[in-house]
């Protein structure tokens, strides 16, 4: 596609949007790119922040969808931070769709990505178009470190997985527009489709039996990780895309898929070991569900809603560069074989780690063409594992993550 610009970001004046412009200015050398949102000011300001990348700039209001075509015409890729993206998501996907233009977001609002595979799968299957929501902490190191499990189980081992568990170890904090996403997914009244396990699978692909990818609810020790887990807080998002993930493979013949027919998939939180780790993970499992109960009340909301950081606020540059995270991964395989993944980095996950992973999707799709999955007319509303594969593993490593294990 001959545009204007190779990657325009979106939103790029917010918390998480800020980040995006900055590293781009560090790593996309001979990439035209540009910044975009609402307010000319706050772009111009940006830009002269940046002054010696001197990037674009185009304005275009979430809610104009004649100026988000516009913007749309101008990309071949789309990286948007603007949440909550239920409120200013709808309209730019949309336009990305009629033009043909690639698009990848940090949303972990799964209702609204079954709203977008309801209405643009098919479009954008048929034009050749990737529309990957979830490509920031939610759900890069889950999905891809999944499939990367399964695809060594069936490369090196000739075996299908089975089953996938994941067990996360994190330190980081939030930011204004994460905690904006949360609140307003309870506003909008979704709890049945969050409960919904196989709510991102297309249709006629959920297994009659769905107790075994019920969301875990209590502490456990696992042998395999030698550790007590508790439920994870995001796993009621990452596991919807990596079933996702799992079911678009497995109807792509020619993909040849690495997953089972009954495979299984599941996440954690990592807490500790002995009767510490115990106390720890029972007292977290048993916080998580009096935390979500009291958020279906809305008096408490907006309680809660004074807590937490405003929209464009985050954690100081400080205590993002101190943060880290760390996904381990068991995976097992048709006749019983083991493989173990890690994805890993430095950095706050849901705003450092989560630059890099979108940004670096973004990139991928920007430089990527033929190497990506399915080959240069692959479309439709995908996830970081269908969409990107290898392409974005071997980005990461080479932005200073751990990626394992390595396949081709």
């Amino acid at each position: 596609m001959k545009r204007a610009f190779d990657v325009i970001l979106y939103g790029a004046t917010g918390f998480v949007g800020r980040q995006t412009a900055r590293y781009f200015a560090q790593h996309a050398k001979g990439l035209r790119w540009a910044i975009a949102g609402r307010s000319a000011a706050k772009l111009q300001a940006l830009r002269d922040e940046l002054a010696t990348a001197a990037p674009g700039i185009v304005v275009a209001d979430a809610g104009d969808a004649a100026a988000l075509v516009a913007l749309a015409a101008q990309a071949r890729v789309v990286l948007s931070t603007a949440g909550p993206f239920a409120r200013f998501g709808s309209e730019l996907v949309a336009a990305c769709v009629r033009r043909g233009t690639h698009y990848v977001d940090i949303t972990g609002e799964t209702p609204w990505v079954r709203q977008l595979i309801d209405r643009h799968h098919t479009a954008a299957a048929k034009n050749g178009t990737r529309i990957v929501p979830g490509c920031g902490f939610d759900s890069v190191p889950s999905d891809l470190g999944a499939w990367l499990v399964a695809q060594a189980l069936w490369q090196q081992h000739g075996e299908r997985c089975t089953s996938v568990k994941a067990a996360f170890s994190m330190r980081g904090g939030l930011n204004g527009g994460t905690a904006a996403s949360m609140l307003n997914a309870f506003d909008e009244g979704v709890q049945v489709q969050l409960d919904d396990p196989f709510l991102l699978n297309p249709a006629g692909t959920a297994p009659a039996d769905l107790e075994p990818h019920r969301d875990p609810a209590g502490a456990r020790r696992d042998a395999d990780f030698d550790a007590w887990l508790a439920p994870f807080l995001m796993g009621q998002i990452n596991t919807r895309v990596v079933r996702r993930s799992a079911a678009l493979l497995a109807a792509n013949e020619s993909a040849n898929g690495p997953y089972a027919k009954d495979f299984t998939y599941q996440e954690y939180a990592r807490v500790g070991r002995g009767a510490g780790g115990a106390l720890a993970a029972t007292s977290l499992a048993l916080g998580m569900a009096a935390g979500r109960a009291a958020m279906s009340l809305a008096p408490l909301r907006r309680i809660a809603a004074r807590f937490v950081p405003e929209p464009g606020a985050g954690p100081s540059e400080r205590a993002m560069d101190k943060g880290s995270f760390r996904c381990d991964l068991v995976g097992v395989g048709e006749r019983g074989t083991l493989e173990r993944g890690r994805i890993a980095g430095r950095g706050d996950p849901g705003n450092r780690a989560t630059t890099i992973f979108v940004c670096e999707a973004a990139l991928a799709l920007a430089q990527g063409g033929p190497s990506l999955p399915g080959g240069a007319d692959f479309g439709g509303v995908l996830t970081p594992a269908t969409a990107l594969g290898s392409a974005l593993a071997e980005r990461l490593r080479a932005a200073g993550m751990t990626v394992e294990p390595t396949v081709v």
